[in-house]
C-alpha cells in the first residue's frame, strides 16, 4: 500500500443505492409511532445523521429516549432487509474498488451511517476486508458538511487531507470535503450540477486516470478547493 495516497468513500448514494430501502425503513418504523412523513421529507434529509433527523419528524418535544428507540427500530428493520434481500453496488463501484487496491491506494469509509449499517452493508458486498479505516456516526460528533468525519478518516489511514480524494453523491459530502481540503469526485446519478473537482453520472463513466490526475494536482502544491469556483469536469 502507498501510505500518501488515500481514497475516502461515502456509503449511501456512492458504493449502493440504498434509498428506497431507507425510505420504507423509514416510512413503516414511524408508521408504526403513529407518525407518517411524505417521501419529499425523507428524500430532503436523506443522507444526515439520526439524531439531525427526528427531531425535524417528531418535534421539539420529542425526548432523546423517544428519539433513541424509533431510531434504533429503524436501523435494525434496514439491516434485516439487506441481510434478507442483499444489495448490489452501483456501477463502476466494484472495479474501482479492485483497481485502487491493485494501485497501492489506502481506502476508507467515510460515512454518516451508524457502523452496523456499514458493516451490514460491507458483508453483503463481500468487501469486509477492502477497506483500511471506517468513519461512522458513532466516531464523530458533527455531520456532513463538517469535515469531522472526512478528517477523522484521513488520520486513521495515516493521510495528510491535502492527499485524500473523496468519493461523494450528496451536496453536504462534497462541502465537506471542501472544507477538510481535499479533493473530490462527485457522483450524480440524477445529472444534478455537484460542485466537485471531477463529476460523472456513474463511476463506470470516470476516467481511468482520474484518480491520478487529482492526485497529481494536490502533490502540485493547488491546496484546498475553491469555495465558489470548482474545477469541474462532468462526464
Amino acid at each position: 500500500m502507498d501510505a500518501s495516497r488515500a481514497v475516502l468513500w461515502d456509503m449511501d448514494g456512492t458504493l449502493i443505492d440504498s434509498e428506497d430501502l431507507h425510505w420504507i425503513s423509514w416510512r413503516n418504523t414511524l408508521a408504526n409511532e403513529g407518525v407518517f412523513i411524505t417521501h419529499q421529507q425523507f428524500l430532503s434529509s436523506f443522507g444526515q445523521r439520526n439524531d439531525s433527523i427526528l427531531p425535524q419528524w417528531l418535534g421539539a418535544g420529542a425526548t432523546p429516549e423517544r428519539m433513541e428507540k424509533i431510531a434504533n427500530a429503524k436501523e435494525e428493520l434496514y439491516r434485516r432487509r439487506v441481510r434478507r434481500n442483499g444489495i448490489s453496488p452501483l456501477p463502476g463501484v466494484a472495479d474501482w474498488l479492485h483497481r485502487l487496491h491493485q494501485e497501492g491506494w489506502l481506502q476508507a469509509i467515510a460515512s454518516a451511517a451508524p457502523r452496523t449499517n456499514i458493516d451490514a452493508i460491507l458483508e453483503a458486498l463481500s468487501a469486509t476486508d477492502t477497506f483500511q479505516a471506517i468513519v461512522s456516526a458513532e466516531d464523530v460528533h458533527r455531520g456532513k458538511p463538517d469535515p469531522e468525519v472526512y478528517l477523522t478518516a484521513a488520520a486513521r489511514v495515516g493521510v495528510p487531507p491535502e492527499q485524500c480524494i473523496v468519493v461523494e453523491d450528496a451536496l453536504a459530502g462534497i462541502e465537506g470535503a471542501r472544507r477538510a481540503g481535499m479533493r473530490c469526485i462527485g457522483v450524480s446519478r440524477n445529472g444534478a450540477n455537484l460542485p466537485a473537482d471531477i463529476v460523472v453520472q456513474s463511476l463506470e463513466l470516470l476516467e481511468p486516470d482520474a484518480f491520478d490526475i487529482l492526485d497529481r494536482s494536490s502533490l502540485a502544491g493547488f491546496g484546498a478547493m475553491p469555495s465558489v469556483t470548482p474545477m469541474n469536469f462532468t462526464i
